[in-house]
């Protein structure tokens, strides 16, 4: 038999919706991932972005369980000295509420270009409506 090598001319990629609401927050990002690495593709080559854009709406209406809303923290730091700042999931989400699941994701692709290229196929909206209709997406339903 021989093996089939896909190479970056070969990746025929297609867009996806996820509706977020109702969803929590690890098992979708998780599932976001794998389709933005093209794990669901007969065709997957873990060494080539074989993936599909993920456009993901209702970002703010997220589920998560336990007391995650009050003990998980975002952090990030000005570049100054005594410049951090942390944040809890539930001002993160009263904010910025796309970033919630970005950095989900984010963390769960590879950490080099590749998950960089990827990453890019991601787009996320707090509320219902998008701008990628023209791309024609379908629903993906986990």
């Amino acid at each position: 038999m021989k093996t089939i090598w896909t190479s970056e001319e070969d990746v025929v990629r297609q867009w996806f919706v996820v509706d977020a609401e109702g969803q929590t927050l690890g098992r979708l990002a998780s599932q976001i991932a794998a389709v933005l690495r093209g794990k669901h593709k007969p065709t997957y080559n873990p060494a080539v972005d074989t993936g599909d854009f993920v456009v993901v709406v209702n970002a703010e209406k997220i589920h998560t369980t336990g007391r995650r809303l009050d003990q998980k923290k975002y952090y990030r730091h000005s570049g100054y000295v005594g410049g951090m700042t942390e944040i809890t999931l539930r001002e993160q989400l009263k904010k910025h509420p796309d970033r919630v699941i970005y950095s989900a994701v984010k963390g769960m692709l590879p950490k080099n270009v590749l998950g960089r290229n990827m990453l890019r196929k991601l787009k996320v909206y707090a509320g219902p409506e998008h701008p990628h209709h023209a791309q024609q997406p379908e629903p993906l339903e986990f």
